[in-house]
Protein backbone atom coordinates (compact mmCIF):
# COMPACT_ATOMS: atom_id res chain seq x y z
CA UNK A 1 0.00 0.00 0.00
CA UNK A 2 1.66 3.42 -1.63
CA UNK A 3 1.43 6.78 1.32
CA UNK A 4 -1.35 8.14 -0.72
CA UNK A 5 -3.55 5.01 -0.52
CA UNK A 6 -2.86 4.43 3.26
CA UNK A 7 -3.90 8.44 4.01
CA UNK A 8 -7.19 7.60 2.46
CA UNK A 9 -8.29 4.58 4.35
CA UNK A 10 -7.18 6.37 6.99
CA UNK A 11 -9.75 9.37 6.36
CA UNK A 12 -12.34 7.08 5.36
CA UNK A 13 -11.86 4.35 8.50
CA UNK A 14 -11.23 6.98 10.99
CA UNK A 15 -13.46 9.63 12.54
CA UNK A 16 -10.91 11.89 14.20
CA UNK A 17 -8.91 11.88 11.34
CA UNK A 18 -11.55 12.89 9.05
CA UNK A 19 -11.91 15.46 11.15
CA UNK A 20 -8.75 16.78 10.91
CA UNK A 21 -8.71 16.12 7.04
CA UNK A 22 -11.61 18.76 7.01
CA UNK A 23 -10.68 21.27 9.15
CA UNK A 24 -7.17 22.07 7.64
CA UNK A 25 -8.56 21.54 4.28
CA UNK A 26 -11.37 24.24 5.22
CA UNK A 27 -8.68 26.53 6.84
CA UNK A 28 -6.15 26.48 4.06
CA UNK A 29 -8.56 27.10 1.67
CA UNK A 30 -7.63 29.30 -0.76
CA UNK A 31 -4.28 29.79 0.11
CA UNK A 32 -1.47 29.18 -2.45
CA UNK A 33 2.04 27.36 -1.95
CA UNK A 34 4.88 29.74 -4.39
CA UNK A 35 4.51 26.67 -7.30
CA UNK A 36 0.95 27.58 -7.47
CA UNK A 37 -0.30 24.52 -5.76
CA UNK A 38 -3.14 24.54 -3.17
CA UNK A 39 -1.25 25.00 0.30
CA UNK A 40 -3.40 22.10 1.53
CA UNK A 41 -1.65 19.54 -0.98
CA UNK A 42 1.76 20.30 1.38
CA UNK A 43 -0.10 19.63 4.99
CA UNK A 44 -1.51 16.69 3.30
CA UNK A 45 1.67 15.73 1.75
CA UNK A 46 3.13 15.88 4.90
CA UNK A 47 0.52 13.51 6.83
CA UNK A 48 0.54 10.97 4.09
CA UNK A 49 4.34 10.75 4.41
CA UNK A 50 3.89 10.15 8.39
CA UNK A 51 1.39 7.63 7.60
CA UNK A 52 3.87 5.73 5.77
CA UNK A 53 6.50 5.69 8.15
CA UNK A 54 3.47 3.48 10.82
CA UNK A 55 3.51 6.65 13.09
CA UNK A 56 0.07 6.54 15.22
CA UNK A 57 -2.75 8.50 14.61
CA UNK A 58 -2.50 11.64 17.14
CA UNK A 59 1.14 11.72 14.56
CA UNK A 60 -0.95 11.96 11.40
CA UNK A 61 -3.86 14.02 12.78
CA UNK A 62 -0.73 16.85 14.24
CA UNK A 63 0.80 16.43 10.78
CA UNK A 64 -2.12 17.21 9.06
CA UNK A 65 -2.90 20.17 11.25
CA UNK A 66 0.81 21.43 11.69
CA UNK A 67 0.56 24.76 9.80
CA UNK A 68 -2.94 25.60 10.89
CA UNK A 69 -1.85 28.34 13.70
CA UNK A 70 1.05 29.67 12.24
CA UNK A 71 -0.54 30.09 8.70
CA UNK A 72 -4.44 30.44 9.60
CA UNK A 73 -6.39 32.61 12.29
CA UNK A 74 -6.98 29.50 14.38
CA UNK A 75 -5.73 29.60 17.57
CA UNK A 76 -3.92 26.55 19.38
CA UNK A 77 -7.04 26.37 22.16
CA UNK A 78 -9.35 25.15 19.55
CA UNK A 79 -6.98 22.31 17.95
CA UNK A 80 -6.94 21.46 22.22
CA UNK A 81 -10.75 21.73 22.09
CA UNK A 82 -10.98 19.53 19.19
CA UNK A 83 -8.48 16.89 19.41
CA UNK A 84 -7.10 17.20 23.11
CA UNK A 85 -3.64 17.75 24.53
CA UNK A 86 -1.56 15.79 22.88
CA UNK A 87 -2.62 16.97 19.03
CA UNK A 88 -2.30 20.68 20.40
CA UNK A 89 1.25 19.83 22.08
CA UNK A 90 2.50 18.19 18.94
CA UNK A 91 1.25 21.22 16.97
CA UNK A 92 2.85 23.72 19.24
CA UNK A 93 5.91 21.91 19.27
CA UNK A 94 6.18 22.05 15.00
CA UNK A 95 5.11 26.09 15.04
CA UNK A 96 8.55 26.79 17.26
CA UNK A 97 10.50 24.61 15.66
CA UNK A 98 9.70 26.62 12.60
CA UNK A 99 11.18 29.51 14.23
CA UNK A 100 13.91 28.66 14.45
CA UNK A 101 16.57 29.58 11.65
CA UNK A 102 20.11 28.36 11.57
CA UNK A 103 22.26 31.01 10.71
CA UNK A 104 24.96 29.96 8.81
CA UNK A 105 27.79 29.66 12.35
CA UNK A 106 29.26 25.96 11.67
CA UNK A 107 30.20 26.12 15.36
CA UNK A 108 26.83 26.43 16.65
CA UNK A 109 25.15 23.79 14.85
CA UNK A 110 25.71 21.00 17.59
CA UNK A 111 23.96 23.47 19.83
CA UNK A 112 20.91 24.09 17.03
CA UNK A 113 20.40 20.31 16.90
CA UNK A 114 20.03 19.74 20.68
CA UNK A 115 18.26 23.14 21.43
CA UNK A 116 15.43 22.06 18.42
CA UNK A 117 15.10 18.59 20.74
CA UNK A 118 15.22 20.25 23.79
CA UNK A 119 12.09 22.46 22.75
CA UNK A 120 10.12 19.51 21.02
CA UNK A 121 10.31 17.54 24.50
CA UNK A 122 8.98 14.68 22.19
CA UNK A 123 10.64 12.93 19.29
CA UNK A 124 6.99 12.60 17.47
CA UNK A 125 7.71 16.56 16.83
CA UNK A 126 10.95 16.22 15.48
CA UNK A 127 9.68 13.29 12.85
CA UNK A 128 6.59 15.73 12.27
CA UNK A 129 9.14 18.58 11.33
CA UNK A 130 11.42 16.11 9.11
CA UNK A 131 8.50 14.90 7.20
CA UNK A 132 7.17 18.49 6.97
CA UNK A 133 10.96 19.41 5.98
CA UNK A 134 10.82 16.48 3.09
CA UNK A 135 8.16 17.74 0.94
CA UNK A 136 9.15 21.32 1.28
CA UNK A 137 12.86 20.47 0.00
CA UNK A 138 10.93 18.30 -2.53
CA UNK A 139 9.50 21.87 -3.75
CA UNK A 140 11.90 23.42 -3.47
CA UNK A 141 12.17 24.61 -6.76
CA UNK A 142 9.86 27.50 -6.99
CA UNK A 143 11.29 29.82 -3.86
CA UNK A 144 13.77 32.22 -4.43
CA UNK A 145 17.42 31.21 -5.60
CA UNK A 146 18.61 33.28 -2.16
CA UNK A 147 16.00 31.45 0.06
CA UNK A 148 16.31 28.03 -1.67
CA UNK A 149 20.37 28.36 -0.57
CA UNK A 150 19.50 28.87 3.07
CA UNK A 151 16.79 26.28 3.25
CA UNK A 152 18.89 23.90 1.20
CA UNK A 153 21.86 24.55 4.13
CA UNK A 154 19.51 24.27 7.07
CA UNK A 155 18.60 20.98 5.55
CA UNK A 156 21.64 19.91 5.08
CA UNK A 157 23.52 20.94 8.37
CA UNK A 158 20.39 20.50 10.50
CA UNK A 159 17.63 18.14 9.60
CA UNK A 160 19.84 15.81 7.76
CA UNK A 161 22.04 15.04 10.96
CA UNK A 162 19.05 15.20 13.33
CA UNK A 163 17.23 12.38 11.11
CA UNK A 164 20.52 9.93 10.88
CA UNK A 165 20.77 10.39 14.57
CA UNK A 166 17.27 9.13 15.07
CA UNK A 167 18.38 6.05 12.95
CA UNK A 168 16.37 7.11 9.63
CA UNK A 169 19.31 6.38 7.35
CA UNK A 170 17.34 6.97 4.13
CA UNK A 171 15.82 10.17 5.12
CA UNK A 172 18.71 11.34 5.71
CA UNK A 173 20.05 10.64 2.70
CA UNK A 174 17.35 11.90 0.67
CA UNK A 175 17.42 15.22 2.52
CA UNK A 176 20.81 15.47 1.81
CA UNK A 177 20.52 14.97 -2.07
CA UNK A 178 18.03 17.30 -2.68
CA UNK A 179 19.83 20.31 -0.90
CA UNK A 180 22.80 19.47 -2.36
CA UNK A 181 22.30 20.71 -5.91
CA UNK A 182 21.35 24.23 -3.56
CA UNK A 183 24.87 24.14 -2.03
CA UNK A 184 26.70 23.47 -4.50
CA UNK A 185 25.52 23.56 -7.93
CA UNK A 186 28.45 23.46 -9.69
CA UNK A 187 29.71 20.22 -8.15
CA UNK A 188 26.13 18.80 -8.85
CA UNK A 189 26.67 19.38 -12.50
CA UNK A 190 30.11 17.53 -12.44
CA UNK A 191 28.65 14.59 -11.08
CA UNK A 192 25.85 14.10 -13.08
CA UNK A 193 28.29 14.84 -16.13
CA UNK A 194 30.82 12.23 -15.06
CA UNK A 195 28.81 10.06 -12.82
CA UNK A 196 25.43 8.89 -14.62
CA UNK A 197 27.34 6.58 -17.24
CA UNK A 198 28.99 4.81 -14.20
CA UNK A 199 25.82 4.44 -12.10
CA UNK A 200 23.79 3.10 -15.25
CA UNK A 201 26.71 0.74 -15.99
CA UNK A 202 27.13 -0.59 -12.27
CA UNK A 203 23.03 -0.90 -12.33
CA UNK A 204 22.81 -3.17 -15.32
CA UNK A 205 26.02 -5.28 -13.81
CA UNK A 206 23.76 -5.42 -10.30
CA UNK A 207 20.98 -6.77 -12.13
CA UNK A 208 22.81 -9.55 -14.34
CA UNK A 209 24.37 -10.82 -10.71
CA UNK A 210 21.42 -10.96 -8.76
CA UNK A 211 19.62 -14.09 -9.73
CA UNK A 212 23.59 -15.73 -9.41
CA UNK A 213 23.89 -14.92 -5.54
CA UNK A 214 20.08 -15.86 -5.00
CA UNK A 215 20.95 -19.28 -6.41
CA UNK A 216 24.45 -19.67 -4.02
CA UNK A 217 22.56 -18.79 -0.77
CA UNK A 218 19.30 -20.65 -1.65
CA UNK A 219 21.81 -23.95 -2.60
CA UNK A 220 23.08 -23.34 0.92
CA UNK A 221 19.78 -23.33 2.78
CA UNK A 222 19.57 -19.76 3.29
CA UNK A 223 16.06 -17.94 2.73
CA UNK A 224 16.25 -15.00 0.79
CA UNK A 225 13.22 -12.60 1.49
CA UNK A 226 14.62 -10.31 -1.08
CA UNK A 227 17.47 -9.09 -2.89
CA UNK A 228 17.88 -5.34 -4.35
CA UNK A 229 20.49 -2.97 -4.75
CA UNK A 230 21.17 0.72 -3.82
CA UNK A 231 23.07 3.45 -5.61
CA UNK A 232 25.18 5.61 -3.56
CA UNK A 233 23.34 9.23 -3.05
CA UNK A 234 25.43 12.09 -5.16
CA UNK A 235 26.16 14.14 -1.62
CA UNK A 236 27.52 11.16 -0.01
CA UNK A 237 29.32 10.10 -3.34
CA UNK A 238 30.58 13.81 -3.35
CA UNK A 239 32.18 13.40 0.15
CA UNK A 240 33.57 10.04 -0.88
CA UNK A 241 35.21 11.30 -4.14
CA UNK A 242 37.05 14.11 -2.32
CA UNK A 243 38.83 12.00 0.17
CA UNK A 244 40.04 9.61 -2.71
CA UNK A 245 40.94 12.44 -4.89
CA UNK A 246 38.12 12.36 -7.20
CA UNK A 247 38.89 8.99 -8.66
CA UNK A 248 35.66 6.75 -9.14
CA UNK A 249 37.18 3.79 -9.71
CA UNK A 250 38.06 3.60 -5.99
CA UNK A 251 34.35 4.18 -4.46
CA UNK A 252 33.39 -0.13 -4.84
CA UNK A 253 29.80 1.05 -3.26
CA UNK A 254 28.62 3.03 -5.81
CA UNK A 255 26.02 0.57 -6.59
CA UNK A 256 25.68 -1.59 -3.57
CA UNK A 257 23.82 -5.57 -3.48
CA UNK A 258 21.75 -5.60 -0.94
CA UNK A 259 20.49 -9.00 0.66
CA UNK A 260 17.23 -9.47 3.19
CA UNK A 261 16.72 -12.77 5.07
CA UNK A 262 14.54 -13.82 8.25
CA UNK A 263 17.06 -13.88 10.91
CA UNK A 264 20.30 -12.72 12.17
CA UNK A 265 21.67 -16.55 12.04
CA UNK A 266 20.74 -15.99 8.50
CA UNK A 267 22.85 -12.97 8.15
CA UNK A 268 26.56 -14.46 9.00
CA UNK A 269 25.49 -17.75 7.12
CA UNK A 270 24.99 -15.88 4.33
CA UNK A 271 27.84 -13.67 4.94
CA UNK A 272 30.25 -17.04 5.18
CA UNK A 273 28.39 -18.26 1.90
CA UNK A 274 29.66 -15.11 0.06
CA UNK A 275 33.25 -15.39 1.29
CA UNK A 276 33.44 -19.21 0.13
CA UNK A 277 32.04 -18.22 -3.15
CA UNK A 278 33.79 -14.61 -3.60
CA UNK A 279 36.97 -13.82 -1.71
CA UNK A 280 36.86 -10.51 0.12
CA UNK A 281 38.77 -7.35 0.00
CA UNK A 282 41.03 -6.83 3.19
CA UNK A 283 40.15 -4.63 5.89
CA UNK A 284 36.54 -4.40 4.25
CA UNK A 285 34.02 -6.17 6.32
CA UNK A 286 32.05 -4.36 9.09
CA UNK A 287 30.21 -6.19 11.39
CA UNK A 288 27.19 -3.29 12.25
CA UNK A 289 25.13 -5.85 13.65
CA UNK A 290 27.64 -7.08 16.53
CA UNK A 291 28.31 -3.26 16.75
CA UNK A 292 25.73 -1.16 15.61
CA UNK A 293 26.42 2.73 14.88
CA UNK A 294 25.74 4.97 17.25
CA UNK A 295 22.11 5.55 15.46
CA UNK A 296 21.23 1.89 15.88
CA UNK A 297 21.96 0.91 12.09
CA UNK A 298 22.67 -2.59 12.10
CA UNK A 299 23.77 -4.66 8.96
CA UNK A 300 27.00 -6.63 7.86
CA UNK A 301 29.00 -5.20 5.07
CA UNK A 302 31.56 -6.82 2.85
CA UNK A 303 33.48 -5.94 -0.29
CA UNK A 304 34.04 -9.04 -2.49
CA UNK A 305 35.61 -9.72 -5.87
CA UNK A 306 32.65 -10.92 -7.12
CA UNK A 307 30.78 -12.29 -10.38
CA UNK A 308 33.31 -11.70 -13.28
CA UNK A 309 35.79 -10.53 -10.50
CA UNK A 310 34.04 -7.06 -10.15
CA UNK A 311 34.70 -5.23 -6.77
CA UNK A 312 31.03 -4.96 -4.95
CA UNK A 313 30.01 -4.03 -1.97
CA UNK A 314 27.35 -6.11 -0.41
CA UNK A 315 25.02 -5.57 2.95
CA UNK A 316 23.76 -8.09 4.48
CA UNK A 317 20.28 -7.41 7.20
CA UNK A 318 17.07 -8.66 8.14
CA UNK A 319 13.89 -7.12 7.26
CA UNK A 320 13.01 -5.73 10.56
CA UNK A 321 17.14 -3.78 10.23
CA UNK A 322 16.25 -2.81 6.75
CA UNK A 323 12.66 -1.24 8.12
CA UNK A 324 15.01 0.57 10.51
CA UNK A 325 17.96 1.67 8.25
CA UNK A 326 15.20 3.90 6.21
CA UNK A 327 13.14 5.20 9.09
CA UNK A 328 14.86 4.37 12.21
CA UNK A 329 12.81 5.08 15.03
CA UNK A 330 9.93 5.61 13.14
CA UNK A 331 9.98 2.26 11.67
CA UNK A 332 10.43 0.48 15.27
CA UNK A 333 7.28 2.78 16.75
CA UNK A 334 5.06 0.87 14.07
CA UNK A 335 6.16 -2.55 14.82
CA UNK A 336 5.87 -1.30 18.48
CA UNK A 337 2.00 0.14 17.86
CA UNK A 338 1.12 -2.97 15.47
CA UNK A 339 1.38 -5.45 18.05
CA UNK A 340 -1.78 -3.36 19.95
CA UNK A 341 -3.63 -2.42 17.14
CA UNK A 342 -6.39 -1.26 19.67
CA UNK A 343 -4.23 1.20 20.77
CA UNK A 344 -2.92 2.39 17.69
CA UNK A 345 -5.93 3.14 16.37
CA UNK A 346 -7.52 5.03 19.17
CA UNK A 347 -4.49 6.74 19.61
CA UNK A 348 -3.78 6.42 23.42
CA UNK A 349 -0.43 7.00 25.42
CA UNK A 350 0.53 6.52 28.73
CA UNK A 351 2.82 9.33 30.29
CA UNK A 352 3.67 7.53 33.11
CA UNK A 353 7.40 5.07 34.29
CA UNK A 354 9.52 7.60 31.75
CA UNK A 355 12.68 6.21 30.16
CA UNK A 356 15.73 8.36 30.77
CA UNK A 357 17.66 8.40 27.26
CA UNK A 358 20.98 9.88 26.29
CA UNK A 359 22.48 11.53 24.07
CA UNK A 360 24.16 10.32 20.89
CA UNK A 361 25.80 7.31 21.88
CA UNK A 362 22.54 6.07 22.85
CA UNK A 363 20.57 6.95 20.70
CA UNK A 364 20.30 3.31 19.67
CA UNK A 365 18.79 2.37 22.87
CA UNK A 366 15.51 4.04 21.23
CA UNK A 367 15.45 0.53 18.60
CA UNK A 368 15.60 -1.81 22.23
CA UNK A 369 12.47 -4.20 22.85
CA UNK A 370 9.86 -2.97 25.06
CA UNK A 371 6.69 -4.82 26.74
CA UNK A 372 3.76 -2.85 25.23
CA UNK A 373 3.52 -0.11 22.46
CA UNK A 374 2.60 2.74 25.18
CA UNK A 375 6.07 2.01 27.03
CA UNK A 376 7.39 2.47 23.74
CA UNK A 377 5.67 5.69 22.96
CA UNK A 378 6.25 6.84 26.44
CA UNK A 379 10.13 6.33 26.11
CA UNK A 380 9.95 8.97 23.16
CA UNK A 381 9.42 11.38 25.46
CA UNK A 382 12.85 13.66 25.75
CA UNK A 383 14.02 13.64 29.05
CA UNK A 384 17.34 13.84 28.36
CA UNK A 385 17.69 17.67 28.25
CA UNK A 386 15.40 18.33 31.05
CA UNK A 387 18.68 19.33 33.04
CA UNK A 388 19.91 21.96 29.84
CA UNK A 389 18.45 25.41 28.27
CA UNK A 390 19.30 26.54 25.16
CA UNK A 391 19.21 29.90 24.49
CA UNK A 392 20.56 32.13 21.49
CA UNK A 393 22.46 35.27 21.03
CA UNK A 394 21.33 38.43 18.82
CA UNK A 395 23.56 37.05 16.15
CA UNK A 396 21.44 33.87 16.07
CA UNK A 397 24.47 31.73 18.03
CA UNK A 398 22.87 28.55 20.67
CA UNK A 399 24.58 28.70 23.74
CA UNK A 400 24.17 25.19 25.69
CA UNK A 401 24.09 26.38 29.33
CA UNK A 402 22.44 24.31 32.43
CA UNK A 403 18.73 25.24 34.02
CA UNK A 404 18.29 27.98 36.11
CA UNK A 405 21.07 29.85 34.38
CA UNK A 406 20.29 33.50 34.34
CA UNK A 407 22.21 36.68 31.80
CA UNK A 408 25.09 36.78 34.07
CA UNK A 409 25.98 32.40 33.23
CA UNK A 410 25.42 33.65 29.59
CA UNK A 411 27.66 36.78 29.67
CA UNK A 412 30.52 34.66 31.12
CA UNK A 413 30.00 31.49 28.73
CA UNK A 414 30.09 34.50 25.51
CA UNK A 415 33.53 35.81 27.20
CA UNK A 416 35.14 36.65 30.21
CA UNK A 417 35.01 40.34 29.91
CA UNK A 418 31.54 40.65 29.34
CA UNK A 419 30.40 38.51 32.24
CA UNK A 420 32.90 41.29 34.42
CA UNK A 421 31.37 43.99 32.38
CA UNK A 422 27.39 43.07 32.62
CA UNK A 423 25.50 46.01 33.59
CA UNK A 424 22.08 44.67 32.03
CA UNK A 425 19.90 42.34 29.98
CA UNK A 426 17.23 41.78 27.81
CA UNK A 427 15.20 38.40 27.25
CA UNK A 428 13.41 38.48 24.27
CA UNK A 429 13.57 42.24 23.81
CA UNK A 430 12.15 43.09 27.31
CA UNK A 431 14.29 43.77 29.95
CA UNK A 432 15.00 41.62 32.94
CA UNK A 433 16.71 41.29 36.42
CA UNK A 434 20.42 39.67 35.99
CA UNK A 435 19.24 37.18 38.46
CA UNK A 436 16.23 36.38 35.99
CA UNK A 437 15.96 32.75 35.15
CA UNK A 438 16.38 31.61 31.22
CA UNK A 439 14.42 29.19 29.38
CA UNK A 440 15.11 27.34 25.70
CA UNK A 441 14.45 29.40 23.09
CA UNK A 442 14.63 32.64 24.80
CA UNK A 443 16.88 35.33 22.89
CA UNK A 444 19.61 37.13 24.97
CA UNK A 445 20.94 40.61 24.79
CA UNK A 446 23.66 41.89 27.58
CA UNK A 447 24.72 45.57 27.87
CA UNK A 448 27.94 45.93 29.25
CA UNK A 449 29.45 49.11 30.54
CA UNK A 450 33.44 49.98 30.45
CA UNK A 451 35.68 49.18 33.78
CA UNK A 452 32.81 47.88 35.02
CA UNK A 453 33.43 45.12 37.79
CA UNK A 454 32.16 41.85 38.83
CA UNK A 455 29.32 42.23 42.00
CA UNK A 456 29.64 39.73 44.72
CA UNK A 457 25.58 39.48 45.12
CA UNK A 458 25.99 37.62 41.54
CA UNK A 459 26.97 34.58 43.42
CA UNK A 460 24.14 34.43 45.52
CA UNK A 461 22.45 33.14 41.89
CA UNK A 462 24.75 32.12 38.95
CA UNK A 463 24.25 28.65 38.14
CA UNK A 464 27.43 27.74 36.26
CA UNK A 465 30.58 26.92 37.86
CA UNK A 466 32.52 28.87 35.40
CA UNK A 467 30.59 31.90 35.99
CA UNK A 468 31.27 32.04 39.77
CA UNK A 469 35.42 31.09 39.02
CA UNK A 470 35.19 34.18 36.82
CA UNK A 471 33.23 36.55 39.54
CA UNK A 472 35.24 35.27 42.01
CA UNK A 473 38.93 35.92 40.45
CA UNK A 474 37.80 39.17 39.10
CA UNK A 475 36.59 40.17 42.81
CA UNK A 476 39.99 39.39 43.59
CA UNK A 477 41.30 41.64 40.52
CA UNK A 478 43.05 38.73 38.94
CA UNK A 479 41.05 38.10 35.95
CA UNK A 480 43.55 36.50 33.41
CA UNK A 481 42.98 35.14 30.07
CA UNK A 482 43.28 31.65 29.61
CA UNK A 483 45.57 31.08 27.03
CA UNK A 484 47.48 27.37 26.56
CA UNK A 485 50.91 28.11 26.73
CA UNK A 486 51.22 24.77 24.83
CA UNK A 487 49.48 25.29 21.62
CA UNK A 488 51.78 26.90 19.55
CA UNK A 489 49.41 27.09 16.23
CA UNK A 490 47.40 25.32 14.01
CA UNK A 491 47.01 23.09 10.57
CA UNK A 492 44.47 24.03 8.21
CA UNK A 493 44.02 21.76 5.44
CA UNK A 494 42.14 23.38 2.14
CA UNK A 495 40.67 21.52 -0.84
CA UNK A 496 40.29 23.49 -3.92
CA UNK A 497 39.77 23.57 -7.55
CA UNK A 498 42.71 24.80 -8.88
CA UNK A 499 42.85 27.88 -10.63
CA UNK A 500 45.79 30.08 -11.43
CA UNK A 501 45.94 32.72 -9.05
CA UNK A 502 44.06 31.20 -6.13
CA UNK A 503 47.12 30.62 -3.83
CA UNK A 504 47.61 34.36 -4.03
CA UNK A 505 43.97 34.97 -3.62
CA UNK A 506 44.08 32.56 -0.06
CA UNK A 507 47.15 34.35 1.16
CA UNK A 508 45.63 37.56 0.72
CA UNK A 509 42.84 36.15 3.44
CA UNK A 510 45.07 35.32 5.52
CA UNK A 511 47.10 38.52 5.53
CA UNK A 512 43.84 40.74 5.74
CA UNK A 513 42.97 38.95 9.41
CA UNK A 514 46.55 39.60 10.35
CA UNK A 515 46.97 35.83 10.36
CA UNK A 516 50.86 34.76 9.92
CA UNK A 517 51.85 32.08 7.57
CA UNK A 518 54.34 29.57 8.97
CA UNK A 519 54.74 27.11 6.11
CA UNK A 520 52.61 26.25 2.86
CA UNK A 521 52.44 22.86 1.56
CA UNK A 522 50.64 20.95 -1.60
CA UNK A 523 49.65 17.68 -1.87
CA UNK A 524 49.01 17.02 -5.60
CA UNK A 525 46.00 16.33 -7.66
CA UNK A 526 45.27 17.53 -10.94
CA UNK A 527 41.79 19.18 -10.72
CA UNK A 528 41.40 19.03 -6.68
CA UNK A 529 44.96 19.71 -5.47
CA UNK A 530 45.03 19.95 -1.01
CA UNK A 531 46.98 23.12 0.67
CA UNK A 532 48.13 22.64 3.69
CA UNK A 533 49.21 26.37 5.68
CA UNK A 534 50.86 25.82 8.75
CA UNK A 535 49.85 29.25 10.49
CA UNK A 536 50.09 31.10 14.33
CA UNK A 537 46.48 30.99 15.70
CA UNK A 538 45.76 29.17 18.48
CA UNK A 539 42.32 29.71 19.46
CA UNK A 540 40.11 27.69 17.83
CA UNK A 541 36.91 30.71 17.71
CA UNK A 542 40.00 32.72 15.90
CA UNK A 543 40.28 29.69 13.75
CA UNK A 544 36.84 28.93 12.81
CA UNK A 545 36.64 33.17 11.93
CA UNK A 546 39.25 32.95 9.26
CA UNK A 547 37.23 29.75 8.07
CA UNK A 548 34.44 31.16 7.37
CA UNK A 549 36.40 34.21 5.27
CA UNK A 550 38.13 31.58 3.26
CA UNK A 551 34.90 29.93 2.39
CA UNK A 552 33.92 32.99 0.73
CA UNK A 553 36.56 31.69 -1.86
CA UNK A 554 34.13 29.67 -4.93
CA UNK A 555 37.21 27.21 -5.30
CA UNK A 556 37.39 26.42 -1.87
CA UNK A 557 35.62 22.67 -1.52
CA UNK A 558 36.31 21.64 1.90
CA UNK A 559 38.43 22.82 4.64
CA UNK A 560 39.67 21.08 8.38
CA UNK A 561 41.84 22.23 11.13
CA UNK A 562 43.85 21.36 14.35
CA UNK A 563 46.04 22.38 16.69
CA UNK A 564 49.29 21.67 17.32
CA UNK A 565 51.74 21.93 20.61
CA UNK A 566 55.52 22.11 20.42
CA UNK A 567 58.05 20.27 23.34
Amino acid sequence: MNKAEKIENLIKENGRVKKAYDLALNLHKGQKRKNGEPYFNHVLATAETIAQWGLDETSIISGLLHDVVEDTEYPLEKIKEQFGDEVAFLVDGVTKLGKIKYRGVERQVENLRKMMLALSQDLRVIIIKLADRLHNMRTLAALPPQKQKRIALETSEIYAPLAYRLGMQWISGELEDLAFPYIYPKEYRWLIDNINEKYEERETYAEKAKPILKKILEDAGIEVLKIDYRAKKYSSLYKKLLRWDMDIEKIYDLVALRVIVNNIEDCYAALGTIHNNWPPLPNRIKDYIALPKPNGYRSLHTTVFFVNNKITEIQIRTKAMHDEAETGIAAHWAYELSKNTKTYMEGKSSFADKRELQWVNQLKNWQNEFSDPEEFLESLKIDFFKDRIFVITPKGEVVDLPAGSTPIDFAYQIHSDIGNSCAGAKVNGKIVPLDFQLRSGDIVEVNTQKNKKPSESWLDFVKTTNAKNQIKSGLKGNVKKLVSTEIKGSDLKITVEDKIGLLKEITAVFSRNHVNIISINTISNARFPTLKFRCDLTTTDKIEKLILKLKTIKEIKEISYQLFKTN
